[in-house]
């Protein structure tokens, strides 16, 4: 009777591939948070403007949209395991590509090779998402699945320690003269092209010493033995979709996750064109993004641990009226404390992206696995939210001080649409209560 009231939260026997399936998490997290920083680099180093810049991120969450159904096609057809070996194939390509694209010095070609190495992010999150819900009893699925992606924000961490270290702190086109004056726009003809050269091969080699990485992952973990769970389905791929759309909890999910991930990037993304705007450079700027990644942390720990004593929705519904609110100090307090309201975010966004996805999949049964595909295709929010904030930072030119809107740059109002995102994140919590059908 005890463990029918207090079941487990996993069992003996799943330990090892818990763990397994638990460091992809971290795996993803890495490349989300590497590429953050590229934004702006890119916009340094190749010239670029906001806008222009933002299709780093466009390309790198698009390939969730293009990729997350054939993912879901493969798994539900094969096994987990297929779809997570071909998942980090598809990373370790993306990622080695950098090396031609920088030889070609072809910006295209750069977000060509974010694309495809976001197809196999794509494979990996549309199974290892499910595959860690399925690992136990259905009431801990969302605890469950809190606590593997609480190491998410670990490779993130390590994400952006190489993008610091490795990348910005070397990149001679962010260089500033004693005035404080970019000295590589003062450079014309071959030193300017010599210092660009230069610094497109700082930004290709982690990449490619990460593509290595995954490779040789692939390679263990194609020769590990995974428990499968055999398909039950009675039905087809269609007819699933068909009837996780009548599902309201489930399609307010997934629009809830794509605002979500949208707001999660335009965050974490502009926090350096919001720092610049306050004259930190960008290499300082990183100890504000670690900062807001530390609170992100513990806050997904934190949560994970609520979670057994209040409802998901409830906690999601607080947690996004806490981000609205940081969100309005971000817009409307000018100066570090502003910045300081944009960090303090990240601890609100920490449960978010699984408890919706626990909360729009509870009760799916083998339906979940073409529901997965669409939460992560809600992914692309991250794709053109962050374009559409770009534009808003290139109303009165290249800078982000060029126009002021409601008496604060145009910087700041650009917050707005992150705010936006947070409402739908809260209404969706609160919703998800008044269902009553949440409690997972």
């Amino acid at each position: 009777m005890k463990a029918d009231s207090s079941p487990s939260l996993l069992s003996r026997s799943l330990l090892l591939p818990f763990v397994l399936i638990t460091s992809l998490f971290a795996l993803w997290g890495f490349a989300n948070d590497i590429t953050n920083p590229m934004v702006s680099a890119f916009k340094k180093v190749l010239e670029l403007n906001n806008t222009q810049a933002s299709w780093v991120q466009a390309a790198f969450y698009g390939g969730y949209f293009t990729m997350a159904l054939p993912a879901a096609y493969v798994v539900r057809k094969y096994s987990y395991k297929t779809g997570i070996v071909v998942g980090l194939f598809l990373y370790a390509f993306g990622a080695v590509l950098f090396y031609p694209a920088a030889a070609y010095e072809n910006y295209l070609f750069f977000l060509l090779a974010l694309y495809i190495l976001t197809f196999g992010l794509a494979f990996l999150e549309t199974t290892a998402n499910p595959f860690i819900l399925s690992m136990g009893d259905e009431r801990t699925a969302t605890q469950r699945l809190n606590l593997a992606q609480a190491f998410n924000p670990l490779g993130a961490l390590t994400g952006l320690f190489v993008a610091q270290t490795f990348i910005l702190s070397a990149l001679q086109s962010d260089d500033v003269d004693a005035q404080g004056n970019s000295t590589y726009e003062a450079l014309t003809g071959a030193a300017k092209a010599a210092v660009r050269t230069a610094d497109l091969e700082v930004i290709r080699n982690p990449y490619v010493i990460l593509g290595i990485f995954v490779a040789l992952l692939m390679i263990v973990i194609a020769g590990v033995k995974m428990p499968e769970q055999k398909s039950t389905a009675t039905s087809s791929m269609k007819d699933s979709i068909k009837r996780i759309f009548k599902n309201k909890r489930f399609v307010g999910g997934v629009l809830a996750q794509l605002f979500y991930v949208g707001a999660q990037i335009m965050c974490w993304t502009y926090i350096y064109q919001y720092a610049e705007n306050l004259e930190i450079d960008n290499r300082s700027a990183v100890n504000y993004a670690y900062a807001a990644l530390i609170l992100f942390l513990l806050g997904r720990f934190i949560c994970t641990f609520l979670l057994r004593f209040i409802d998901s929705g409830k906690l999601l519904m607080f947690l996004g009226l806490g981000a609205i609110f940081f969100c309005m100090g971000t817009i409307f307090i000018e100066g570090l404390m502003g910045l300081y309201a944009l960090v303090l975010v990240s601890f609100c966004m920490s449960l978010m992206f699984p408890t919706i996805y626990g909360i729009a999949l509870h009760n799916l049964g083998e339906d979940a696995k073409a529901g997965s595909a669409f939460l992560v295709m809600a992914i692309v929010g991250g794709a053109f939210m962050p374009v559409l904030q770009g534009m808003i930072l290139d109303w009165g030119g290249s800078g982000y001080n060029d126009v002021s809107v409601l008496g604060v740059p145009e910087v700041n109002i650009s917050f707005v649409l992150p705010l936006l995102c947070f409402v739908v994140v809260t209404y969706y919590g609160f919703s998800s209560i008044t269902r009553n059908s949440s409690k997972v």
